[in-house]
């Protein structure tokens, strides 16, 4: 339980009671207010440079990224650390590998961005099938985890209040991305990237203060209070010395965080090309230095709280945040103290909400776009009926995450959160590189891609530590653990790879290729520059 008064708690509530009313608020006059899809979808790119920025590091900087990391780096030290800058890093490669080829080639979905130059129904389904696989794991993980988070602050822990909470905040996501659109969705991410930098600011600088300013004097506070020596501030900490296996989860985080569905769609919503780059400025330099407030918050709740204060709140250190904060103002806060936890908890929540409303509205837009419009009918439908199909999508993809969300919450959900990272890296990042780059690239390879990347994923996540075989696994009582490594990088991103590489050139050997290579020369002035194209619905 925490150790706040009342007043405390009373006053998260009201804030999180007001948080929901302006956030609807928000989608109802934002979103889009008859049947168009280039608002629903991309809310007519209306978003400023700034603006679109902001949503972008909302979107990168989930609540598992700021939970997480802070938990991490609170329980591990250098290993933390590192996954942090590995985040950071990722980011900066969208910026200046990807960032522009997809705005000029994606119109809604990243379907759109694969059959600009293979059309087809198949990459569409294939595109629609990868999509839900890479995200809603990571919408079940975030959800699963909000009603213990929630009990954190309002100091309700019955199971019935955590389960509720859980139900309740899926409703409000289904809401947001229903209702709100692209458009709607990117106002709530901004109102949170504004109040997280706040609270992780303010957070930051009372635990300098206590160490005098002095970051020498918070990491030795540091080690001291994580119980694990000098092995706190060298590698390894982590995977056991496993510097091989410290490697893949690097791997797996830099090629797959930020080319996930709901990060590019973003890019399709940018003005023109040198919008999208001043908008990738700005979300690059929100998340460096939320990375780095985050980091200090990290160190800061190992050296006050300790390791033994995490653990036994929460064995992955997901609410260290709240307990660092707590154990900086006392247990008599009084009304400033009270203040700066209140903000602290509107932080955690508005991250909880934004980021699942995100997730749901790629899911809801993929379904709708990229697997019913064009992927299972001949015919397309009306604007009407595809916003009707994508809003009954938003509700369906809601719907099943918070089932699966509330009677899994009493499991250790981690290995979902790498799974969505691990199909990123290894389907999606091939896919979009190859696409957007590889002349000689064919449908085969494409699908051979997709297909590989994502099976390999799930197929060698079954093996590691993080679903069976150690204590912070999903079945933790059971062993069947039969791959080496905690992320599945090492092997199934070069499967990727390699698989879209085998696809082509047996492609090429059937004389199947001609007509997509022909294709990359008609669109590649168009992908790479931003030339003017006739169409973008293909």
């Amino acid at each position: 339980m925490n150790g706040f008064d009342s007043d405390a708690q009373t006053m998260s509530l009201i804030a999180f009671i007001a948080v929901i009313t302006v956030t609807l608020l928000l989608c109802v006059m934002t979103g889009p207010d008859r049947d168009d899809l280039g608002e629903f979808y991309t809310g007519y790119r209306s978003l400023s440079p700034v603006q679109s920025g902001l949503a972008i590091a909302g979107d990168y900087i989930s609540a598992g990224t700021v939970l997480g990391t802070i938990g991490i780096i609170a329980l591990l030290g250098y290993d933390g650390l590192s996954l942090a800058l590995s985040t950071v890093l990722s980011l900066v490669l969208m910026m200046f590998l990807l960032a522009e080829p997809l705005r000029n080639a994606g119109r809604f979905t990243m379907g759109d961005v694969l059959t600009r130059r293979t059309p087809g129904p198949a990459v569409r389904i294939t595109s629609a099938a990868v999509t839900l696989t890479a995200l809603l794991p990571l919408v079940v993980f975030q959800l699963a985890g909000a009603g213990d988070l929630l009990a954190v602050v309002l100091g309700f822990h019955a199971d019935g209040f955590k389960t509720g909470s859980i139900v309740f905040l899926g409703l409000l996501m289904i809401a947001y991305a229903a209702i709100g659109g692209m458009k709607g969705t990117a106002f709530i991410q901004i109102v949170k990237t504004v109040v997280l930098l706040g609270a992780s600011t303010a957070v930051a600088v009372l635990l300098l203060e206590r160490f005098d300013f002095s970051l020498g004097g918070l990491l030795a506070a540091a080690e001291r209070g994580s119980g694990a020596g000098d092995a706190y501030l060298t590698a390894g900490l982590q995977f056991g010395g496993d510097q091989t296996d410290m490697i893949s989860a690097q791997l797996t985080v830099v090629l797959g965080a930020a080319v996930l569905p709901h990060i590019t769609m973003r890019m399709f919503t940018a003005r023109s090309a040198r919008a999208v780059r001043r908008s990738m400025s700005w979300a690059v330099s929100t998340v460096v230095v939320t990375c780095l407030l985050l980091a200090v918050i990290g160190f800061g709740a190992a050296a006050v709280v300790g390791h033994q204060g995490l653990v036994a709140a929460d064995p992955q250190g997901k609410s260290a945040f709240l307990l660092v904060t707590q154990a900086l103002l006392g247990q008599e806060p009084g009304p400033l103290g009270s203040l700066l936890f209140t903000g602290v908890a509107t932080a955690v929540f508005l991250t909880l909400l934004a980021s699942v409303a995100g997730i749901t509205l790629a899911c809801a837009n993929s379904l709708a776009h990229d697997l019913v419009a064009h992927g299972l009918r001949r015919v397309r439908p009306s604007h009407a009926t595809e916003m009707a199909v994508a809003r009954a999508a938003a509700a369906g993809v809601g719907l099943v995450a918070l089932a699966v969300a509330a009677g899994a919450r009493h499991l250790n959900l981690q290995a979902l959160l790498m799974l969505s990272f691990c199909v990123g890296a290894s389907a999606v990042a091939p896919a979009l590189v190859y696409s957007l780059f590889w002349r000689r690239y064919a449908r085969t390879g494409l699908l051979a891609t997709l297909i590989t990347g994502t099976v390999s994923a799930l197929v060698l996540m079954t093996g590691t530590d993080l679903v069976s075989g150690s204590p912070q696994a999903v079945f933790p009582e059971a062993d069947f653990n039969w791959f080496p490594f905690t992320t599945t990088g090492l092997v199934s991103v070069p499967l990727g790879f390699a698989a879209g590489w085998l696809g082509t050139v047996l492609s090429e050997r059937r004389g199947a290729a001609g007509a997509e290579a022909l294709r990359y020369e008609e669109v590649e002035p168009v992908l790479l520059a931003g030339a003017p194209a006739a169409d973008r619905t293909a």
